[in-house]
C-alpha cells in the first residue's frame, strides 16, 4: 500500500464557470443550432454523458447573454434545483445559470478522473459545518470540497476502469434505442401506414416474394385493398375495435405492511420519457403508502400528466406508484401490438386529451380502454409478436446487465478513490467490455 493520496480543494485544481440564459423576449435568440442545457437536462441525463439538451439557442443568443459554449467532455454540475447532479457533455453545448462548468485548471487532474472524484465525494461535500445540507452550490462551496489527487497515471487508470463500465452501460442504452426504433418502424408500417396492403395493391409485393419487413409467408395474411371505416381507410377484413377489447389493467392494490422491503419499486421518477426501456428502480424500503403490483412483461403507463410520455415494459416483478397503470394483453399474441399502441404519440395525445384535472391531470384506464383501433386478424398480430418479442426481451436483458454494471461501478468508485497504485492496477484488469 502506498502512502495516502493528497486531498485538495476542488477550487485549487479547477476553473469554475457559470452559465446564463438569453432573453426569452427576443425570439431571434432561440431555436438555433446551439444546444443549451439546463439543470433539468443535466439531472435527467440518461447516463454519464448528456448528448441532447431540451432547448437550442442561436449564435446571437450566445453572444448576447452570459451563457457559455463548452466543448464535449466538459463536466457540468447543477447548482440549484436538483443540487449536485453531474454529467459530462456528450456534444458541444451552452448552459444556463443554474449550473457550473468544472474545468481542470492545470495538469494536476485528469478531466475524466475529476468527474468520478466529484461523484465519489459529493455526499461529504454536501454537509456544511453547521450540519445542514446545502440547497445551492456557490463558488465558495468548491473551496471546502476536497477530492483525492493521486498521480496522473493513477488518475487515468481509475478513469479507465470506471469509464469502461459506463461506456458499456451507454452502449446498452443506445442499442435499446435502436431496437425500439426498429420495432416501432415495423409497427407503423403494418398498422398505421398499412404498407403491406399498399404494396400488394400497387403490385410491389407478389406471392412468394419478400420485401423489407414483409416476409413471403405473410403474403396471404394481408388484404390487397383498403376500405372505409369510422377511422378512415383500413385494410379489408380488419375491425374497428377499442383497446379494452384486447387489453386489460388488473387492479392489484397492495398495502405498505404487505410489502417486503426488498421488493423492486418503480415510481414516475424512475420512468424515462419516450422510451420503453425501464432501466431504473429502487427497493420498497421507504414505501409508506399503498401501491400497485405489476408483473414482468406488463406495460407500465404513467397516468399523471400523461403528456410526459412515460410508457415502458416492466423488466421484472415489483410494485409501482398508483399513478402508474399496469396494462396486460388479454392474449399473448396481442402483447407487442398493445405495447406499441399505448406508447405511440397518437395514444399519448389521446390519453392527455381525456385526462381530468387542471394542475395535475390524470387519465384513467376507463378512458384509455375506449381508444379506437384498427384491429388486425389474430394471425397478423401473432406475426408481429413473433417479429418483435425478441426485441423487448433483448432490451430487458440489457437493462439487467446495465444494472449489474452500475452496481459494480458504484462499488468500485469509493474503493478506487482510496486505493493505492497496486490496487488500481489490479482493478484495471477488468479490461474493456464487449
Amino acid at each position: 500500500m502506498t502512502d495516502a493520496w493528497p486531498r485538495l480543494p476542488v477550487s485549487a485544481v479547477v476553473d469554475i464557470l457559470s452559465g446564463g440564459t438569453p432573453k426569452r423576449s427576443v425570439p431571434e435568440y432561440w431555436g438555433g443550432d446551439i444546444q443549451w442545457a439546463s439543470a433539468k437536462d443535466i439531472a435527467n441525463a440518461p447516463g454519464r454523458k448528456l448528448h441532447n439538451a431540451s432547448e437550442t439557442i442561436t449564435e446571437a443568443g450566445l453572444n448576447n447573454s452570459a451563457t457559455r459554449f463548452m466543448p464535449s467532455g466538459t463536466i457540468i454540475i447543477t447548482a440549484r434545483g436538483t443540487v449536485g447532479a453531474m454529467a459530462q457533455l456528450g456534444a458541444p453545448m451552452a448552459f444556463n445559470q443554474t449550473c457550473y462548468a468544472i474545468i481542470p485548471s492545470d495538469d494536476q487532474v485528469d478531466n475524466d478522473y475529476l468527474f468520478y472524484a466529484l461523484s465519489a465525494t459529493f455526499r461529504n461535500a454536501a454537509a456544511l459545518s453547521h450540519g445542514t445540507i446545502f440547497q445551492t452550490i456557490t463558488t465558495s462551496t468548491f473551496d471546502h470540497w476536497e477530492i483525492p489527487v493521486p498521480p496522473m497515471g493513477e488518475q487515468r487508470r481509475i478513469a479507465g476502469v470506471l469509464g469502461c463500465l459506463d461506456d458499456k452501460i451507454e452502449l446498452n442504452r443506445r442499442m435499446a434505442e435502436t431496437l425500439e426504433e426498429m420495432a416501432r418502424a415495423l409497427f407503423r408500417s403494418w398498422f398505421v401506414d398499412f404498407e403491406p396492403v399498399r404494396a400488394k395493391q400497387e403490385g410491389r409485393w407478389r406471392s412468394g416474394e419478400s420485401l423489407p419487413g414483409l416476409p413471403a409467408q405473410l403474403y396471404e395474411s394481408f388484404s390487397d385493398r383498403l376500405e372505409p371505416s369510422p377511422l378512415g381507410p383500413i385494410p379489408a377484413g380488419w375491425q374497428v375495435a377499442a383497446l379494452g377489447d384486447i387489453a386489460d389493467a388488473p387492479r392489484r392494490g397492495i398495502k405498505p405492511d404487505e410489502i417486503d422491503a426488498s421488493t423492486p419499486y418503480i415510481g414516475l421518477e424512475h420512468m424515462p420519457r419516450r422510451s420503453i426501456a425501464l432501466g431504473e428502480w429502487e427497493t420498497a424500503a421507504k414505501v409508506a403508502s399503498g401501491k400497485s403490483a405489476f408483473q414482468r412483461g406488463e406495460i407500465l403507463f404513467g397516468k399523471l400528466r400523461p403528456y410526459f410520455h412515460k410508457v415502458g415494459v416492466a423488466p421484472l416483478d415489483g410494485i409501482c406508484s398508483t399513478d402508474i397503470i399496469a396494462i396486460e394483453p388479454k392474449a399473448q399474441e396481442w402483447a407487442s401490438f398493445v405495447l406499441f399502441v399505448v406508447s405511440s404519440d397518437e395514444f399519448v395525445a389521446y390519453a392527455n386529451q381525456t385526462s381530468t384535472g387542471t394542475r395535475m391531470p390524470r387519465t384513467s384506464w376507463k378512458a384509455m380502454s375506449a381508444y379506437p383501433i384498427a384491429l388486425p386478424s389474430a394471425p397478423i398480430a401473432q406475426a408481429f409478436e413473433d417479429a418483435v418479442c425478441a426485441t423487448t426481451e433483448r432490451i430487458a436483458a440489457q437493462i439487467h446487465e446495465s444494472q449489474c454494471l452500475a452496481a459494480q461501478r458504484d462499488a468500485l468508485l469509493p474503493a478506487l478513490m482510496s486505493a493505492g497504485s497496486g490496487q488500481v492496477t489490479s482493478y484495471a484488469s477488468i479490461g474493456p467490455l464487449s
